[in-house]
């Protein structure tokens, strides 16, 4: 099993360590509530050190991430981030990624741990004719996750630039402790934060640093399990829950990420056909009557028929309130549908109402 360099520091303060996409991760340090709450109110550091970074470089890098995903990077300025996915051919979701543009014509894929292998197994099978290099530095560097309303004071003290100028989905080359980094602007929780990806050697340095500094805002530890709690308030997907191969951009809501016209990427007919099928499913929010949880497979009711499934749910410690996702019939995708979703054999009430959840002011 794969480990991150911080691995000791989350054993010797106590953190429950799993299991996740074959890397040994914190799940928890404290409690998952008041992580939730550090981040939601103050500020929280995670290690996403599990999460996969590939380089893209040479002649060709551009147009070869180009028709990889499902966004136009061609239009990308040095600096910029943006929301993509990349599809099989049927249009089906292999992964949601983050494209980052570097300086020198070099791009960067930050992609799910779990979907890691498959792609570099897919972008290596359709690299033929392109001149470029493509270089997985996933274990060779290190990544970690400021976020927070109080995100911007913590990390500000230890690097060289103006972070607090940066606009939300920027990336810059600064240093950090003195070591070379790239920030970015970016984050799955909903709130305001940064993603700091930094060598393996100075990350243990880095992240001791953030907490003495970070220590008079109240800084915490956080593990997956609040991250997970967050990014469902915020509305945001999880590959292996609302995303899958048998999902399409369009059906899952996340038609900001894709751009038709004009260009062609892996899947693009497929996808197209998505977009313009008005029978499709709907990746929709639901807020529970009672405050018992809505796991994911639970299914979704109306009358006697079965009209979908919850592909994420929890009692939400921010709005309290037991809120899910999951995939509904179209017609029945309007905010204020209400629906029966089947806990352990009894029939709770549920509405279908707006994403996200949560939205920080």
């Amino acid at each position: 099993m794969l480990r991150t360099p911080l691995y000791d520091w989350h054993v010797a303060n106590s953190a429950r360590m799993v299991d996740f996409a074959g890397w040994e991760m914190p799940i928890q340090y404290a409690s998952i509530v008041e992580e939730h709450t550090a981040v939601r109110e103050r500020v929280g550091l995670f290690d996403i050190g599990h999460m996969g970074r590939l380089i893209f470089s040479g002649p060709d890098a551009m147009s070869f991430v180009d028709q990889l995903v499902t966004n136009d990077v061609t239009r990308m300025k040095i600096g910029q981030v943006r929301y993509a996915l990349v599809c099989n051919r049927g249009g089906g979701i292999l992964d949601d990624v983050l494209v980052y543009r570097l300086d020198r014509g070099t791009y960067m894929l930050v992609v799910n741990a779990s979907n890691r292998r498959k792609l570099v197994d897919w972008i290596e099978h359709h690299m033929e004719g392109y001149t470029l290099s493509v270089v997985d530095e996933t274990e060779a560097r290190f990544m970690f996750a400021v976020q927070g309303p109080r995100s911007v004071d913590v990390l500000r003290t230890l690097v060289d630039e103006d972070i607090a100028g940066m606009k939300y989905y920027s990336v810059k080359e600064c240093y950090i402790t003195g070591a070379e980094a790239l920030i970015s602007r970016t984050g799955y929780t909903g709130e305001d934060g940064f993603e700091v990806i930094l060598s393996t050697d100075r990350a243990i340095h880095a992240w001791e640093k953030l907490f003495d500094v970070g220590a008079e805002y109240g800084v915490m530890a956080c593990g997956l399990g609040c991250r997970d709690t967050l990014r469902l308030e915020a509305g945001m997907p999880l590959y292996g829950h609302e995303l899958d191969e048998t999902i399409d951009p369009f059906t899952a809501g996340l038609e900001f990420g894709v751009k038709l016209d004009a260009r062609e990427f892996i899947g693009r007919a497929s996808v197209a056909a998505h977009a313009n099928d008005a029978h499709r499913q709907r990746r929709v929010g639901l807020e529970l009557a009672s405050r018992r949880i809505a796991r994911e497979g639970a299914l979704l009711l109306s009358g006697d028929d079965e009209v979908g499934r919850v592909t994420s749910g929890t009692f939400s410690p921010t709005l309290q309130k037991s809120i899910a996702m999951g995939y509904l019939p179209s017609q029945m995708a309007a905010v204020g549908t209400e629906v029966d979703v089947d806990i352990r054999g009894k029939r709770e009430p549920a509405r279908v109402v707006p994403l996200p959840f949560y939205k920080r002011k």
